[in-house]
């Protein structure tokens, strides 16, 4: 098992960064929630890993901290939440956000994030009510809070044009690319950085 990586961030495409430890470049997809507070490309980096093993392929998802990755995987326990729909689940919503969507019952904004249906939001309200009253504070901190001057100081650097990459996260994140054309031409301004446009589409998107 694969618990954790440290070594050199050398891609940034999001959702997925590819980080090198001793030669070997490991493939990693982060939910948006977790890649907005990555550093440049070339700093060194540890992230905590969920590993998933498949007949067809092995794979590993990134958090920045234990209670992300332990979210996670209350998520996929849920009947019907595999991990692409995780991903999307918490790169759409904030830890405190998604809290609260589920403690107050929200199924209407819980349908908002890509392939999440009716029965599936309702699954998630039913069974993760209680499973979430164990997290510990810092996972619920508000999350703009957290990101509070890091949007300027991460910007991507593996694409040169920021509306074409964030159109691609939205795609790989499940929105349909008619959808995440239309939101990012909506959100999108000059200057503004890749992670950034992701950031106010998925917002838009709420």
């Amino acid at each position: 098992m694969i618990g954790r990586l440290r070594g050199q961030l050398v891609e940034k495409t999001a959702p997925e960064v590819v980080i090198e430890c001793a030669g070997v470049g490991y493939e990693v997809q982060m939910p948006m929630t977790c890649f907005y507070n990555l550093p440049e490309v070339g700093a060194e980096i540890t992230v905590v890993i969920h590993f998933v093993v498949r007949e067809d392929a092995q794979l590993l998802y990134g958090f920045n901290s234990k209670e992300e990755r332990a979210l996670f995987r209350e998520l996929i326990k849920t009947n019907g939440v595999g991990p692409k729909m995780a991903l999307a689940i918490m790169s759409g919503m904030s830890a405190e956000q998604f809290v609260d969507a589920v403690q107050a019952e929200n199924v209407v904004g819980l349908t908002k994030i890509p392939g999440v249906g009716k029965k599936t939001a309702e699954r998630l309200v039913v069974e993760m009510r209680d499973r979430l009253k164990n997290f510990s504070a810092p996972l619920l901190t508000p999350y703009a809070d957290r990101l509070a001057g890091n949007a300027q100081d991460n910007p991507f650097t593996t694409q040169p044009d920021p509306e074409e990459d964030a159109i691609a996260a939205l795609v790989a994140l499940g929105y349909k690319a008619a959808a995440a054309t239309k939101v990012v031409a909506k959100v999108a301004a000059p200057g503004l950085s890749s992670e950034q446009i992701i950031k106010d589409a998925l917002k838009a998107m709420l």
